[in-house]
């Protein structure tokens, strides 16, 4: 697989009852393979993965592969509490047919610097498929230090790092520390603009399940070095991009795919769908990036 490219991380799209809606996904798929995105990743902590019951979580895999038929690559997120049960996860994903992995650190316990090593070394030699070292620190609590990388180097499956400690700077101080070892992506939408700049590969992208043209146009526009078109584009999506870095992003996204596609904006319980002041904001943002979209 190369990484390089768009992969957004999709959400998994349920009915008001909280059944998967296997249909509603394919659609937004589809959607997001037919704008030009590199590759699929399901399960991601987006798509609401540690809320899914094991068979669920087969079904959406599934059907993500079956959908993309060879299209594009599917990844599934790995969002799991041990070591045992994240290699296991990452064998039945392969199973699954699943081409790669994006991995949390342990969800259950914040591991320090030697057992978050320990924690992707053990996955990565319980696998051969490629593996995205999902670091977001801000939500952990546990961060995948350019050093940390660096000494994980030997570990052939480790192939990718998803960059979303919302510090630009961070991008620098991976290539500083570990060369082109790993292909790095921007992990936050309201900063793919500077990381294209300092050079990432790829981004994985959350807002590109409601927008999947113009963020594969801003992209395009990025790696071709036309950063006065990209700028323009981006401070239009920039409102919506600040949705992808909120705690309840799940329900900013959903709300706003709803809004552009009809897709249905359920999620499953805990969280609870927006409504109020807080729904019309999101509303509001997705609505106005619309005409903006539309007058440019």
């Amino acid at each position: 697989m190369d990484f390089s490219g768009l992969f957004p991380a999709a959400t998994t799209k349920l009915t008001d009852t909280g059944a998967l809606d296997l249909a509603a996904c394919s659609a937004s798929y589809e959607r997001m393979i037919d704008a030009g995105v590199a590759a699929i990743i399901v399960l991601p902590m987006l798509g609401e993965n540690p809320c899914m019951s094991l068979e669920e979580k087969e079904k959406v895999v599934r059907n993500a592969v079956e959908t993309a038929n060879g299209r594009v690559p599917v990844l599934s997120g790995l969002a799991e509490v041990t070591s045992e049960d994240a290699t296991a996860a990452a064998k039945r994903y392969a199973s699954w047919g699943a081409e790669g992995l994006m991995a949390f650190p342990s969800t259950g316990y914040k591991t320090d610097r030697r057992e978050t090593e320990t924690w992707y070394r053990k996955l990565g030699a319980a696998t051969d498929l490629p593996i995205m070292i999902y670091n977001n620190p801000i939500a952990y609590k546990v961060d995948v230090t350019p050093d940390m990388l660096a000494a994980l180097a030997d570990v052939e499956t480790l192939v990718a790092v998803k960059e979303e400690t919302g510090d630009v700077r961070r991008v620098t101080d991976i290539f500083n520390a570990v060369g082109s070892r790993y292909r790095v992506f921007c992990g936050v939408d309201d900063l793919i603009l500077e990381s294209v700049a300092l050079g990432v590969d790829g981004w994985v992208s959350g807002m590109t399940n409601a927008f999947p043209i113009e963020c594969v146009e801003l992209l395009g526009l990025l790696n071709a070095g036309k950063f006065d078109e990209a700028r323009a584009l981006y401070r239009i999506l920039t409102p919506a991009f600040h949705l992808d870095t909120d705690v309840k992003l799940v329900q900013y996204i959903k709300l706003a795919e709803q809004i552009v596609s009809g897709a249905p904006e359920w999620v499953r319980s805990p969280r609870l769908t927006l409504e109020g002041t807080e729904r019309e904001f999101v509303s509001k943002v997705i609505k106005d990036t619309i005409v903006n979209l539309k007058a440019r």
